[in-house]
């Protein structure tokens, strides 16, 4: 069996690096819920390691960069991909002029409408899961994303990623919210200004639960 060193242990899956036919990649492989039945928790897990791996290729295919799948093993409840050797978008923040951080996130937010109008929501927009690599921003970590044109779904896409701006990048974040928007709407035309509208409307009701009121 191929040498393999975990790279990320999260909740719902593991990820490990190592090679493949030759090639650097990632072997993505989500892990069991004792609390489920086993055959439902076999059946869940193989469904969405193939839906993930489907929205992967499709996002290539409407010109958002992602890594590319080499092997899924359904048995295993595994991906294997390509490894994305870059800077994730959390960490490059920090040493970026406000210019680059504006161009940065207005094509990040032209990709984020490419997906959307190509019927796909990402499910988890944060800048952990877009890395910088050769001048590209590349889109990883589909696992709870869905083929979806639900304007609920696509408004929480776009919550969650001013979510994020806000809470680990506060000094650029209006700033970036701002460029990506632009991003959005020049994809989208005039379909984005419903899902904005519906993206704060998340958003206040969030405020709400959080308020306790």
């Amino acid at each position: 069996m191929e040498k393999r060193a975990l790279i990320k242990k999260g909740a719902e899956a593991e990820l490990y690096g190592g090679e493949w036919l030759g090639y650097d990649a990632v072997f993505k492989r989500r892990v069991s819920k004792g609390y489920r039945n086993p055959d439902l928790d076999s059946m869940i897990r193989s469904s969405r390691t193939s839906l993930e791996s489907k929205l992967l290729g499709e996002a290539k295919r409407l010109g958002v960069p992602a890594p590319v799948v080499y092997f899924v093993d359904r048995q295993s409840h595994e991906i294997v991909m390509s490894r994305i050797q870059g800077v994730p978008v959390k960490n490059a923040l920090a040493g970026m002029s406000g210019g680059s951080i504006g161009a940065l996130f207005e094509r990040i937010g032209e990709q984020v409408g490419r997906l959307h109008a190509g019927g796909i929501v990402h499910g988890d927009l944060t800048t952990s899961n877009m890395i910088i690599c050769g001048g590209d921003v590349f889109f990883i970590d589909f696992g709870l994303g869905e083929h979806t044109r639900e304007l609920e779904a696509r408004g929480v896409d776009i919550h969650l990623m001013r979510r994020t701006l806000e809470s680990s990048h506060h000094s650029c974040a209006k700033a970036a919210y701002d460029a990506f928007i632009k991003g959005y709407c020049r994809t989208m035309g005039s379909a984005a200004a419903e899902v904005l509208a519906r993206a704060a409307e998340v958003r206040r009701r969030g405020r709400y639960v959080e308020g306790g009121r």
